[in-house]
Order: structure tokens, then C-alpha cells, then sequence
């Protein structure tokens, strides 16, 4: 998102906290690779502690700072859940709000999948009932309920429920990437569960293009939108695709399924479609194509001269 805001022409003022991410290193390379780009300042800061002023005078904030993951929220992990999306985003809502009224941010707040639970029969639309089955889900439930009560006191705000995003810097907990970087390898490809369990799987680059059309529509204050491909795909069947663009057998190694891990994810995108002008574009075998080349190119750079 800074890369796209900042490629569009826009001063972009971009927030992280590296040591507080699940993978400090990765974390560290990727904001510095933000902050080499001209057009973005970088600020290193933890929304859940430090002074949110210089994030509060934007003309628009996108929040997508937080503690993600389902199956790290689990035990210990509960309370880091709750700290780095619950109150990060109360302080970061506080500050945008004692902001002058005529200067207060639009703020775009990424919300998940995961509110929903498990999709039934059909894809789930913005107004279905919340089912959230981990902690770091009902954490996410809690930030759309303080979003609500900004917008209801005046602060325009925007939630985002994204889908599976996936793509080049994908986090190294998330499934692609550890399926690409141990098929490149040459070690079996660690699956939780059976592989049945499917997802609308979303690739970054349609998922920036949603988030920067809400940046520049008109949306009600306190709206949910979902951002995702509107077609579920089996894991085993992303495996599938994974390996033929590799060009390797697949070979799995099977891991116990994760507790609260949804069956299925399935957006309903008509929403978007109305709101935004948004659909997803990218095709799951053109998506993973994309991400293989990213980890392919991190590779290079990293083999000594």
C-alpha cells in the first residue's frame, strides 16, 4: 500500500513496528525497502504505546498494523492479539478522533475473513452474522466494534475484510510461502489438516487496488466491504497449481488441523462491485506464478557474489 500510494503521487508516512512482528527480520527488510522509496517517511512506532500524531494528521489512514494469524493467537499468543490489534487500534481511533472535525482522517481499518467463521452454502455477505472461532478472530470482531462507535461519533471509518491475501512479501507463516520455499527446497510441503479446507484465496495486488478505490470513494461511515476472490479454491488443489508452475511432484507432509481454522472462506464480492467498482482479477495459477518469481528473486539476492 505506501509503494501504491506513493507510485500515485501522494506523501506517504509509513508506520511500523518490526520487533513486534512474527518475523522481526523479514519485518525490518520490508520496512526498509518502504522507506527507500521517495515520497515515504518512515516511522517506526507501536501504535499501542507511542505518540500517534504524526499518523492522526493524515488526510487518510490505512491501518494494517496488528498481530495476524489463527493459530498463533492461541494460548500466550491471546494476549498479544489483544494488545496489538484491540488497543493499538482504540489509541490509533483516539487520536484520528481528537483531531479538529474538519481534519479528522478518512480511516480504513483492515478487518478479515475470519469474523465470519466457517462459509456455509453460499459466499458470505457484509451482513451476516459474526462467528469468530479464535481469539485472534474475536480480536477482529472487537476492532469492527470500536470502528462502529467512531463512526458513530463522527469519525468516517472503513472496514476492509480481506480474504487470504497472498502475493510477493507474503509473511513466512502463511501457507504459499512456506509451500514455495519448501518445494524450492526439495522438502515435502507441510499441510494442516487434509488439504480440503478451501479459501478465497486474493492476491495483493487486487487486494491494494480495493483498498486504494476506498481511499477515493465516498463510502457511509462505519461500512464493512469484503476484499477477496469471489471463487474458493481447495488447498490441495492451490498445491496443485503451486507445483505445476515449479514443475515438481508434490509431495506433503500432513500436520495436525488448527483449531478454529475455517473450513471455508467464501466472499461475496457485490458489495465491492457496487461501492467500489472492484473485482478481483487475478487468477489463483497467475497469483502463485507471480509469488514463485518474488521468492525466486529474494533467492538471487541472497546467494553470495
Amino acid at each position: 500500500m505506501a509503494d501504491a500510494f506513493a507510485l500515485a503521487g501522494h506523501e506517504v508516512v509509513a508506520v511500523d513496528a518490526p520487533a513486534r512482528s512474527l518475523a522481526p527480520d523479514v519485518a525490518r527488510r520490508t520496512f526498509d525497502e518502504v522507506a527507500a522509496r521517495p515520497g515515504v517517511r518512515a516511522v517506526p512506532a507501536d501504535l499501542a504505546m507511542d505518540d500517534l500524531s504524526a499518523v492522526a494528521a493524515a488526510d487518510v489512514v490505512v491501518h494494517l498494523a496488528g498481530r495476524p494469524g489463527v493459530r498463533s493467537s492461541w494460548g500466550a499468543g491471546r494476549a498479544a492479539a489483544e494488545r496489538d490489534n484491540v488497543l493499538a487500534t482504540r489509541r490509533l481511533l483516539a487520536a484520528c478522533a481528537a483531531r479538529p472535525a474538519r481534519l479528522r482522517p478518512l480511516v480504513i481499518i483492515a478487518s478479515s475473513s475470519s469474523v465470519y467463521g466457517s462459509a456455509g452454502h453460499r459466499p458470505n455477505r457484509e451482513d451476516d452474522p459474526l462467528n469468530p472461532a479464535s481469539p485472534y478472530a474475536a480480536s477482529k470482531v472487537e476492532v469492527e466494534r470500536l470502528a462502529a462507535l467512531a463512526a458513530r461519533d463522527g469519525l468516517r471509518t472503513v472496514l476492509l475484510r480481506y480474504f487470504s491475501v497472498y502475493g510477493p512479501r507474503q509473511r513466512p507463516d502463511m501457507a504459499f510461502h512456506r509451500f514455495v520455499e519448501a518445494a524450492l527446497d526439495g522438502r515435502p510441503l507441510p499441510v494442516f489438516g487434509d488439504g480440503r479446507r478451501s479459501r478465497s484465496f486474493t492476491h495483493v495486488r487486487d487486494v491494494v487496488a480495493a483498498t486504494l478505490a476506498a481511499a477515493g470513494a465516498d463510502l457511509p461511515a462505519g461500512i464493512a466491504v469484503n476484499v477477496g476472490h469471489h471463487e474458493p479454491v481447495a488447498v490441495r488443489s492451490a498445491i496443485g497449481l503451486l507445483t505445476g508452475v515449479l514443475g515438481v511432484r508434490p509431495e506433503i507432509q500432513r500436520e495436525a488441523p488448527v483449531a478454529g481454522d475455517a473450513a471455508r472462506t467464501w466472499a461475496d464480492t457485490g458489495r465491492a462491485a457496487r461501492l467500489l467498482g472492484w473485482t478481483a482479477r487475478t487468477g489463483l495459477a497467475e497469483g502463485l506464478a507471480d509469488q514463485i518469481a518474488w521468492h525466486r528473486a529474494l533467492r538471487a539476492q541472497e546467494v553470495p557474489a
